[in-house]
């Protein structure tokens, strides 16, 4: 129906169909970067190394229907399982959605086109490295993964013609 609102701004995670729920991820890949949980206070340290099943180019899991069986602490994500993770990255559609925010501009659902998330710089595309190569994770820590992503708009080339359209 013309003027309706999209899925996420009208239903609650759990109304979600399975289709809807797996449209929500953005591709970014960064839920799939490990991360440390430090003993003592529990203090999480993101790192930059992919889950060996990630395809570095294209952010998604090269076996995502047998991924919990080739990876058995792959968390599967589930309306249920977000009120307990508390390690999803700030830019995460789940996330966004289960804070009541909409989705970013470079969402795939909202862009209409899956490569925004990586032309935004906001996926792990050229910045992880996979746990095969990585070494001790300790050696891998960084701040990016849990930081707000703000992700850069392409200009277009008559950008600096357009003061609007620049981000």
């Amino acid at each position: 129906m013309p003027g309706s609102d999209p899925f996420w701004k009208t239903k609650r995670l759990d109304e979600m169909t399975d289709a809807e729920w797996e449209s929500l991820c953005d591709g970014c890949g960064r839920c799939c970067l490990h991360k440390l949980r430090h003993e003592g206070g529990g203090e999480l340290s993101f790192t930059n190394v992919a889950c060996r099943l990630l395809d570095l180019e294209t952010c998604q899991c090269s076996d995502y229907k047998h991924r919990r069986r080739r990876v058995p602490d792959c968390v599967q994500l589930t309306p249920r399982a977000l009120r307990e993770i508390d390690w999803l990255p700030p830019s995460c559609a789940y996330r966004r959605v289960a804070e009541g925010k909409g989705l970013a501009w470079w969402h795939p659902l909202v862009s209409g086109d899956p490569e925004t998330v990586h032309t935004a710089g906001i996926s792990v595309r050229g910045r992880a490295v996979s746990e095969r190569r990585a070494g001790p994770l300790d050696h891998h820590i960084v701040d990016w993964p849990g930081r707000p992503a703000r992700g850069r708009k392409n200009r277009a080339p008559d950008a600096a013609k357009n003061p609007k359209e620049i981000a």
